[in-house]
């Protein structure tokens, strides 16, 4: 064990050895790690404790908690490896473990699909992150954080090759946080139970690449180009997300789009280089999307699975607590003060008003129908007449204190989150910043940061909570006071609206360019090099030796007199081979 400052390093063993070129099996510990540890532990812990009722009367419930303890296990190595290589064994860790809970109830196909659907586009990032490791260490010669860190300090700022890792490195994070154009395996990861669906979304998957980019963030400060092209994918990627989050009705859908268009904000705080920024909401995130995710699975348990929110409807005098704790995470990612969300969404908003104006607008678009969508659900799901049948409504029952103990916790952390990262104009310190300064300190050296004045910020943050408040007054007026119930999936719909109903139909189109055609190649190559060459040599074998076999059995025939001739002639035979050797 050794320290560097805010750095402590512990060696387990020498892992891998090849001429000079050594990777160690051991852990880093530093600021970004803890923030990131105790996101993982605290929520993943309230998660385990929700699960232990949601859970309790499945046949498989010894396996479901042998999975969700592998999926922190190997967030944990992801997060605490001290080289790339030991990050990449969590990396593909976790998107084993996500493949087995979203499949966990294998009985159903469309399940099965989702699972399968979740584990190969994340190996499509996967192949991506994988040559940028390879690239790192044939540049570098080692793929240790510290020393490829310290070595990058001597390269120009837009190397060729630096921005070539940089790249390579960023679509792996395209795949695991669901960003464009690989984000469409999360939504259908709602196959599986809720609570991984917590899991997933806030403490361990997708905000893998968020850590991975805050920790290669010497890399990306020298990747100009890079970090333009981060910034852009992540706010096409939130508005792109929002706007189908509008249009959608299963209540785990519209968590999950929300999710991605989270995660696009972060990307854009990163590609703007405020890598503290990103991992501020990332924090806070976790606290509302768990609290929103696991009061979504109390409702889903209450209405024995029920998911379609224009089946529900006044669950607020049924379940109070549900709906308290549902209300606080809703305000908070719709970002009203003094909620965490407000506070880390306005700080990455400030970031992009100071870098890129077109970006802080898209953003404020973005927080609009955020604001929206999530009240939409809120009062659809809480508010008016329960629209479900009559033995649904005579079940409904508040959840256990096992499910709603964790959703107190979640809620008090997203009403209190952002204390830890109030702006300059509160004229408190930022703790987070602070805490994290030693991480980002070499690379924020080489980045400008031009920070608004206080007015200017106090204009930004009124104007960001003046659209969310007409958002959340819009909401109300069209599904409480006039109670506008969503059209039935098959109910015509203007053009437009469609399009944003079936998702821009991203999904048909990978599937008409990419999996058909793959489909169509792999029923070619079953029939010819399947079927005919690897079949037909293997049946060939078996048929020479089936009628060769019937050739020699014809030679048994049981007569004495043939057996004799036979040996006769056999003898004579190696007299003449006798004679012609010698």
């Amino acid at each position: 064990t050794f320290s560097t400052g805010d750095q402590k390093t512990t060696l387990l063993f020498h892992w891998i050895s090849a001429g000079v070129f050594q990777a160690d099996f051991s852990f880093l510990i530093d600021p970004l790690t803890s923030v990131f540890l105790l996101i993982i532990t605290g929520i993943g812990f309230l998660i385990h404790v929700y699960s232990s009722a949601y859970m309790h009367e499945d046949e498989h419930h010894n396996t479901f908690f042998s999975y969700l303890n592998l999926f922190i296990f190997f967030m944990l190595l992801l997060v605490m490896g001290s080289n790339f290589l030991l990050m990449f064994v969590g990396w593909e860790g976790v998107g084993l473990c996500s493949y087995l809970l979203i499949g966990f109830w294998y009985k159903n196909d469309a399940y099965n699909r989702a699972a399968s659907k979740a584990f190969i586009m994340n190996r499509i990032g996967d192949l991506g992150f994988l040559l940028g490791i390879v690239l790192i260490a044939l540049t570098f010669g080692t793929l240790e954080y510290v020393s490829v860190f310290q070595q990058a300090k001597d390269y120009p700022m837009a190397d060729a090759t630096i921005t070539a890792i940089t790249l390579l490195l960023f679509v792996g994070a395209t795949g695991k946080s669901a960003q464009i154009p690989l984000y469409t395996w999360l939504p259908d990861a709602m196959a599986g139970p809720t609570p991984v669906s917590a899991l997933i979304h806030a403490a361990t998957m997708v905000t893998a690449g968020i850590y991975m980019v805050a920790r290669s963030n010497m890399l990306f400060v020298l990747a100009p180009v890079t970090l333009q092209l981060i910034a852009g994918i992540g706010i096409a990627t939130a508005l792109l997300a929002a706007t189908i989050g509008l249009a959608q009705n299963d209540i785990k859908k519209v968590l999950a789009y929300s999710t991605v268009s989270q995660l696009g904000l972060m990307f854009t705080a990163l590609g703007f280089g405020a890598f503290g920024s990103a991992v501020f909401h990332v924090m806070t995130h976790a606290f509302f999307k768990a609290c929103l995710f696991l009061g979504a699975g109390s409702v889903i348990h209450a209405l024995h699975h029920q998911q379609d929110i224009r089946k529900m409807g006044g669950l607020r005098k049924y379940m109070p607590l549900t709906f308290a704790t549902f209300l606080v995470s809703t305000l908070a990612i719709s970002g009203i003060f003094p909620f965490s969300g407000f506070f880390s969404k306005d700080e990455i908003l400030a970031q992009a008003f100071s870098s890129n104006k077109v970006f802080w607008l898209l953003g404020i678009v973005v927080s609009i129908f955020t604001a929206f969508y999530m009240f939409r659900l809120l009062f659809l799901t809480f508010y008016g007449e329960f629209r479900g049948t009559e033995k649904e409504k005579s079940h409904l029952h508040e959840s256990p204190s096992a499910m709603t103990l964790p959703l107190i916790v979640l809620a008090t952390l997203a009403a209190v989150g952002g204390l830890l990262g109030l702006p300059e104009v509160f004229h408190f310190p930022h703790l987070l910043n602070e805490y994290l300064k030693p991480v980002f300190a070499d690379s924020q050296s080489r980045m400008f940061h031009h920070s608004p004045d206080h007015s200017t910020e106090w204009s930004l943050m009124g104007m960001a909570l003046l659209c969310a408040a007409i958002s959340i007054w819009a909401a109300y007026r069209k599904y409480v006071r006039t109670a506008d119930i969503p059209k039935a999936d098959d109910a015509p719909r203007k053009p437009l609206v469609a399009l944003v109903y079936n998702k821009y139909f991203v999904d048909e189109l990978y599937d008409n360019l990419f999996v058909k055609p793959l489909r169509f190649l792999s029923g070619i190559f079953y029939r010819i090099t399947d079927k005919e060459i690897i079949d037909g040599a293997v049946n060939l074998s078996g048929n020479t030796m089936e009628q060769g076999g019937g050739l020699l059995r014809q030679m048994q025939t049981g007569n004495t007199g043939f057996y004799l001739l036979v040996m006769a002639l056999g003898a004579a035979a190696f007299l003449l081979f006798g004679v012609i050797l010698l």
